[in-house]
């Protein structure tokens, strides 16, 4: 860790209530929502933010959280990662599907929808270089995709690559709960 953690008994009123909405939607205090106690307005947008992309929106939530497995297995972020399965696995996604979003498998596998792929493959393409999406890749995210839902995936994608990358940079680890846990995506250790 490069920055403490502002415990609940360290915290103010505005970070306690960003604090308890938190807590209530994900049954603990995250560490990443206390990283955010040092300045309670943008933990208050981060918390409203995880709140509307972690439920059914224009896409649906278990759909959202592959692109969300993706984009962070792809930044190498062990805290999203173990979070993230655990999620998926609550949300009724299988092992063999979380285990072939890894790298390229997922491409040539069959638990994923031609649809699901298009997304993944985005997912890819904005993280290596979101000014380059190719026109395949547009003309298959439209054959499938609301104009609405590709909005939705893409504010999902980015915000998803800054937080796990906000999490490292600040070195936010995995909550005791999570120990133990070994991840179906495998996340190179750093360091």
């Amino acid at each position: 860790m490069t920055v403490s953690y502002v415990e609940r008994e360290q915290a103010n009123t505005e970070t306690k209530a960003f604090y308890d909405k938190a807590e209530a939607r994900f049954e603990m205090l995250l560490n990443i929502f206390k990283v955010f106690g040092h300045t309670p307005e943008l933990g208050t947008v981060f918390t409203d933010s995880v709140m509307a992309m972690l439920k059914d929106g224009e896409l649906d939530w278990v759909t959202k959280e592959l692109i969300i497995l993706k984009a962070t297995h792809r930044n190498e972020c062990q805290y999203c990662v173990v979070q993230h399965e655990t999620l998926s696995k609550r949300l009724g996604i299988s092992e063999d599907k979380i285990r072939d979003i890894e790298g390229d498998k997922y491409k040539s596998s069959s638990h994923f929808t031609d649809a699901e792929k298009a997304l993944l493959d985005f997912t890819a393409q904005l993280g290596v270089d979101a000014n380059r999406v190719p026109k395949e890749l547009w003309d298959r995210l439209h054959k499938h995709f609301t104009e609405p839902q590709i909005v939705e995936a893409a504010y999902v994608i980015t915000q998803y690559i800054a937080i796990s990358k906000f999490g490292d940079a600040l070195g936010v680890v995995l909550e005791p709960v999570f120990s133990g846990i070994d991840p179906m995506l495998h996340v190179p250790t750093h360091g």
